[in-house]
C-alpha cells in the first residue's frame, strides 16, 4: 500500500502551498499585518503543527550517527559540519528545508533582515532564544546594562537589544515565528542529543536585495541566564561566522514539492 507515500506528499505540497499564498506579499519591517495575511499565517502555522519526521522520510538520528551522503569537511575545518541543510523548494517568495544538528551542536545568533520565518522541530529538542534589536527606548523593557568598553574599532558593531524569550522545543511544540519586527535575531542549541527542524523564511536570504545574514555575540552573557526574564534589554556585538560553526549540505530524501 502507498497510503503513506500518499499522505506525505500532501502535508508537505499543502505547506508549501500555503507558504506561497502567505508570503506572496507579506508585511515588511515596521509595516502593520493585515487580516489576509493573519488569517494565512494562522493555516501555515496549523499545517506545520502537523508536519512530523516521517512526512520528510527523516530518520531520527543517535548521537553516533554520521549524515549519509553529507559532502566530505571543508578544507579549513575539521571533521563532519555540525550542522548540515538539506533544501526542499526555494521560489522569489520563500525557501522551505531541513536543518540538522548534532548532538551539542548550535546555530550562533544570526539575524534575518526583513523576513519572516517558521521552525518546526522535526525530532529531539532545541533551545531558542529570541532577540531583537532596539532603535529606541522600550518602556515595557528593563533599562539597558551599561555600554561594555570595546576598542573604538568594535563600538560600531554594538547592537542595543532585548531578549524577548528563551525555550524549549520538541517534535510536539508548535512552530516558533519570526518576523521583521519580532523575535527577528535568534540561536538554535541542539539539547540532549541530535536534533532537525524544517525552516521557512521568506524571502530567502538575498545579500544582492539587502538579507545578508549577520552574526552576533552576546556582550552582557549574565543576563541572559535566567530564562525566567523576558525583554531584558542587553548589548550585541557584531561578529563574523563563528570558526566553530558552518553548515554542510545532505540529500532531502522526502516527496518533491512542485509549485
Amino acid at each position: 500500500m502507498m497510503l503513506g507515500d500518499s499522505s506525505m506528499t500532501s502535508i508537505l505540497q499543502r505547506i508549501a502551498r500555503q507558504a506561497l499564498v502567505t508570503f506572496r506579499n507579506p508585511p515588511r519591517l515596521g509595516e502593520e499585518a493585515g487580516r489576509s495575511f493573519l488569517e494565512n499565517q494562522s493555516k501555515l502555522k496549523s499545517l506545520m503543527t502537523e508536519v512530523r519526521a516521517a512526512d520528510l522520510k527523516l530518520v531520527p538520528r543517535r548521537a553516533d550517527d554520521s549524515s549519509p551522503g553529507a559532502p566530505p569537511p571543508h578544507p579549513h575545518h575539521r571533521g563532519a559540519p555540525p550542522v548540515t541543510y538539506m533544501h526542499i523548494c526555494e521560489t522569489d517568495h520563500f525557501s522551505m528545508g531541513v536543518f540538522l544538528l548534532k548532538s551539542g551542536a548550535s546555530i550562533p545568533l544570526h539575524d534575518h533582515p526583513g523576513m519572516h520565518g517558521m521552525l518546526k522541530v522535526m525530532y529531539g529538542k532545541v533551545r531558542i532564544s529570541c532577540f531583537d534589536r532596539l532603535e529606541r527606548p522600550s518602556g515595557g523593557a528593563q533599562a539597558a546594562p551599561a555600554l561594555p568598553a570595546l576598542p573604538p574599532a568594535q563600538t560600531g558593531s554594538l547592537r542595543r537589544s532585548v531578549l524577548r524569550s528563551t525555550g524549549e522545543f520538541t517534535e510536539e511544540s508548535g512552530p516558533c515565528v519570526l518576523s521583521p519586527d519580532w523575535d527577528n535575531l535568534h540561536q538554535i542549541d541542539a539539547v540532549d542529543g541530535p536534533t532537525a527542524f524544517m525552516d521557512i523564511l521568506a524571502p530567502p536570504y538575498d545579500p544582492d536585495d539587502g538579507r545578508d545574514c549577520h552574526y552576533f555575540r552576546v556582550l552582557t552573557e549574565a543576563e541572559v541566564k535566567n530564562t525566567e526574564q523576558k525583554d531584558k534589554e542587553v548589548w550585541l556585538v557584531e561578529i563574523s561566522q563563528p570558526p566553530d560553526f558552518w553548515c554542510g549540505g545532505e540529500p532531502y530524501p522526502g516527496p518533491e514539492v512542485c509549485l
